[in-house]
């Protein structure tokens, strides 16, 4: 017989509700409460791809630890959908509660052990509104009074979050506080005793902020000097190019009111791509934005790109695939995609963010690097990080940086009459020079095409050239080290490791002092970027066993690790999970501990020569 659930700052609340009913506001509303109140937070919307009427869910991680990763098992339910009623129980965890519409009362199949938690809320609500979608709006805010009763959330603090919501509509701040308050005025009635989940005030957050990553890269990308975008709209990107546009009108403006930016919204995601480049070609900095099945279209693009060496930014919100896949669902599966986009021998150098900070840093970051390398740079996020708020290190900005266009030559270099070749590898990094069109009158022009050509962009289909250009592609791919984020290590001088990377680190980081709890000993590195840094390689080379975590069926990390390195694939254990949901640090710890029983291993600390 289980016990109620005691416990502060350290639950998840979970909300079941219907796409459509206006209920995202009041959940986000809870979750900004219980920050206010200085305790972490993770919150993770789940929606339906389809129309409205179906099932959405919003979950709210509170850890005064911090852990951000999602967490499977749900202690406090709010159940709202009487359609995911039998689902929605199956998730709760021994000695959890249940808080529910007893309006028309539902009790049955509520899980051994649980408490329930009835508040007629819809009574209430026609009591209380003519209107029927007040009654239906304002019945999500009344939940969430009844909740901020029910775990000592200050009403003080929801009072200051109305207001800071509805300043510009005041009209709805009073109507908002009458809903929340007649939720805790029932709960304080009624549900007499409470429950033994409590959220005290802390400061525990500390300077951070709370932000998705699709914000962030687009704030990314206006300090990284992007000018240009072209997108279609396509889950999980589209917030990310709808934010860019939204900062440019701020910052991209001159006093006198002259736009210095252009947003395109395509046909489709072909015609972005190749808007992008053309853009590119022009000088200006240019994205897109998109996901697994729009990168699946813009493959040639990306190949001419390639190959004409044209500088390009694709930011890539990964979502389920293949095709349509699950189009509101999280996953890791375009690594492989993006690697190796375009047909023939083609490599990219893929960014891989971990949060909204990085992906801020890595998105101004990439427009550099397109520029150095004249190439495109992929930035892989995934619906997990990209749409949903998390809290990060404030995003900085030094001043005094300034945006590196690479190796372009200007009038004055031209008009020195220095010999001018396109494809001429002058400095044996493999990047060659390049101008943009209009600089110079009579010297620096070329013939920017896709087919093969000598050092002087002279059409040539002579084998000697054509692998010439291949070898220096990959020299300048190499080259590219120099300038990536390096991976970050967590050592322990354990014989075992793990790699990782993305979404899955804050689930990682759990995972790790799970074992650290347990006693066992891994090593972990996270991977920011390939092509991978050789302490990736020497980190491989220096455990017995690697296990390789990623959010894809196939172990798309894992392939690119031995092909680089030239790695036993015996040595490199693939942990996949590519349900849709995100990682959790149970997932992972049941995982190793499994693969490590199969292999008769225990983790052991390295042995250290005296």
């Amino acid at each position: 017989m289980h016990g109620r659930l005691e416990r502060t700052n350290d639950f998840v609340v979970k909300f079941a509700n219907v796409n459509g009913s206006g209920s995202a506001s009041a959940n986000q509303l809870f979750a900004k409460a219980i920050l206010r109140m200085g305790v972490p937070v993770s919150p993770r919307n789940i929606f339906p791809s389809n129309i409205q009427g179906l099932p959405t869910w919003y979950e709210v991680r509170v850890s005064e630890a911090g852990y951000l990763g999602a967490r499977s098992g749900v202690d406090l339910m709010v159940a709202m959908n009487p359609e995911t009623w039998s689902q929605d129980m199956a998730s709760v965890e021994p000695g959890g509660y249940v808080l529910y519409d007893s309006t028309r009362a539902r009790t049955h199949g509520l899980p051994t052990g649980c408490q329930a938690l009835g508040v007629p809320l819809t009574a209430l609500c026609s009591e209380a509104y003519s209107d029927a979608r007040q009654r239906q709006l304002f019945k999500n805010t009344m939940y969430v009074g009844v909740l901020a009763q029910l775990l000592g959330i200050e009403f003080a603090v929801l009072e200051t979050l109305v207001r800071d919501q509805f300043k510009r509509k005041a009209p709805l701040i009073n109507a908002n506080l009458d809903a929340l308050s007649r939720g805790w005025a029932y709960a304080e009635a009624h549900l007499e005793g409470g429950i033994g989940l409590q959220i005290q005030r802390r400061d525990a957050c500390g300077d951070r902020i709370f932000i998705d990553g699709n914000t962030a890269a687009a704030l990314g990308a206006i300090y990284g000097g992007a000018t240009f975008s072209a997108w279609y709209p396509i889950t999980p990107s589209s917030s990310l190019a709808e934010a860019y546009m939204h900062y440019a009108e701020r910052l991209r403006v001159d006093p006198d009111g002259q736009r210095k930016y252009v947003v395109v919204q395509a046909e489709d995601e072909l015609a972005a791509i190749g808007m992008v480049v053309g853009a590119a070609w022009n000088g200006a900095r240019a994205f897109t934005a998109t996901s697994g099945p729009g990168i699946s279209l813009m493959q040639e693009f990306l190949g001419l790109a390639y190959f004409a060496e044209i500088p390009a930014v694709i930011f890539d919100v990964q979502r389920g695939g293949p095709s349509t896949g699950m189009p509101t669902r999280t996953q890791q599966s375009d690594v492989l995609a993006c690697a190796h986009a375009g047909h023939g021998d083609t490599r990219h150098p893929l960014l891989l963010p971990s949060d909204p900070r990085e992906c801020f840093d890595f998105s101004a970051l990439a427009f550099d690097l397109a520029d150095r390398l004249q190439t495109p740079v992929f930035v892989l996020s995934d619906l997990d990080i990209g749409m949903n708020e998390r809290l990060c290190d404030p995003l900085d900005w030094d001043d005094a940086r300034t945006l590196d266009r690479g190796k372009v030559l200007d009038f004055d270099a031209l008009d020195s009459g220095a010999a001018f070749g396109r494809y001429l590898d002058v400095d044996g990094d493999g990047i060659p020079y390049r101008t943009l069109p209009g600089t110079h009158p009579e010297r620096g022009a070329f013939f920017t095409r896709g087919t093969t050509k000598d050092a002087y962009a002279r059409y040539s289909e002579a084998g000697d050239d054509y692998v010439a250009n291949m070898e220096r592609l990959l020299r300048k791919y190499e080259r590219a080290l120099r300038w990536l984020p390096e991976p970050v290590l967590h050592e322990c001088g354990a014989s075992d490791a793990v790699i990782f990377f993305g979404s899955t680190a804050p689930a990682m980081h759990e995972a790790l002092d799970m074992f650290a709890d347990a006693g066992a000993a891994l090593d972990a590195l996270r991977v920011r970027s390939v092509p991978f840094h050789p302490k990736v390689g020497a980190f491989c080379e220096s455990h017995r066993l690697v296990f390789v975590v990623e959010q894809n069926r196939d172990g798309q990390l894992r392939s690119l690790l031995i092909e680089q390195f030239d790695l036993d694939p015996k040595r490199l254990v693939s942990l996949c999970h590519y349900d849709g949901t995100p990682i959790t640090a149970r997932f992972i710890v049941n995982a190793i501990s499994h693969q490590m029983d199969e292999r008769k291993v225990v983790p052991l600390r390295k042995q250290v020569e005296p």
